[in-house]
């Protein structure tokens, strides 16, 4: 029913005990006042920055005219971030290609192979939602390394938080892209990081508003890599693998109840995890009015879910966290275009990132 969340009673009756009292947040905190890096003095302005933004200009390729997918939010991300100073040459680095070695971390040589030479058929095209293009494979490429460069800042800078202007892309699974994911960045970060010691044991917070199927059956059986999925029950994708921890809601849920189902079950989901790196997916379809979502989270809504992960995951628990933009695809309002609209929806977490370094 609307305005309520179910899960699966087996998750609640053998995990709700395990949750530490002391990583619940009071709801309050969750109200102050999300601050744009504008409104700062100079000085204070330069502390609130993360240390590392990933982003490249061809995250943003040609779609053709009406695909669903806002292609340009990248772009737009990115110029927001820049006119609120948040981004800019002291933080931005600019990824390279992933290699294929690499991705074979995470990823069947077959199905790269098929990327690398063209060759995927075309419901393999459809499964993912667009055509293959020498320009397609690049930008996954260029996705998947700017994840393994912010995770790996987050890992060696100061302030522990870092940044992939792309990325989230969840529904990529070993041997197929689906979902308008072609390669799961996540997935070969987290690979790659435990490949080369840098990390054991890894959480991974994914709050799109579509399960993560690639990265839960990516990671099944692996008990190195916790997956916590929080999502609409009856949107896609149809199956849906289990997660270490899944938290199915109801069409048509809003700020109050999704942010009480939220306390409840993050801080079960870092207590188990127990990691030594985050992976957090903030899609922003979760909005009310999204094409995709199903959900009815205002943007006060999306600030507060926002500002309740970073709080808890890296301002006080001190976990090294990747932040990553993963769905998002709001409606063209108010002479803005979908991808306008949606970049706008993007930026709200790193505004929050901001106000919670300059605390």
């Amino acid at each position: 029913m609307a305005n309520s969340a179910r899960w699966n009673s087996q998750t609640r009756a053998s995990h709700g005990s395990e949750a530490n009292p002391r990583l619940v947040l009071a709801s309050s905190s969750l109200r102050s006042r999300v601050i744009l890096a504008t409104e700062l003095h100079p000085k204070r302005r330069a502390e609130c920055r993360l240390e590392h933004v990933s982003y490249h200009a061809d995250y943003t390729i040609p779609l053709p005219e009406g695909h669903a997918f806002p292609m340009g939010k990248y772009t737009a991300l990115y110029e927001i971030l820049v006119a609120e100073s948040l981004v800019g040459a002291w933080n931005l680095h600019e990824p390279k290609e992933c290699s294929w070695e690499t991705l074979a971390l995470a990823h069947d040589e077959a199905y790269l192979a098929k990327l690398r030479d063209g060759t995927l058929t075309r419901d393999e095209q459809r499964r993912i939602g667009m055509e293959w293009s020498p320009q397609l494979v690049r930008r996954a490429r260029l996705a998947v390394q700017g994840t393994i460069d912010a995770a790996r800042a987050a890992l060696s800078n100061r302030g522990r938080i870092a940044a992939n202007l792309a990325g989230g892309t969840h529904h990529a699974m070993r041997d197929t892209g689906e979902g308008y994911c072609t390669l799961n960045d996540v997935a070969v970060a987290a690979r790659w990081l435990q490949r080369e010691g840098l990390v054991r044991r890894v959480l991974v917070v994914d709050l799109d508003v579509h399960h993560g199927n690639g990265t839960a059956s990516i990671f099944a059986g692996d008990p190195s890599v916790f997956t916590f999925s929080m999502h609409g029950e009856r949107n896609f994708p149809l199956k849906k693998p289990p997660s270490s921890l899944d938290v199915p809601l109801e069409d048509g849920l809003e700020d109050d109840a999704y942010i009480a189902t939220l306390a409840q079950h993050l801080p079960i989901a870092v207590a188990r995890a127990n990691a030594d790196v985050v992976f957090y997916l903030a899609g922003v379809d979760v909005a009310k009015g999204d094409r995709f979502g199903r959900l009815a989270l205002t943007e006060r809504g999306i600030a507060a879910r926002d500002s309740m992960v970073l709080e808890l995951l890296w301002k006080r628990g001190g976990l090294p966290t990747c932040m990553l933009l993963s769905g998002g695809y709001a409606l063209g309002e108010d002479g803005k275009t979908s991808s306008e609209r949606t970049a706008e929806r993007h930026a709200i977490a790193h505004r929050v990132a901001a106000q919670l370094r300059n605390a």
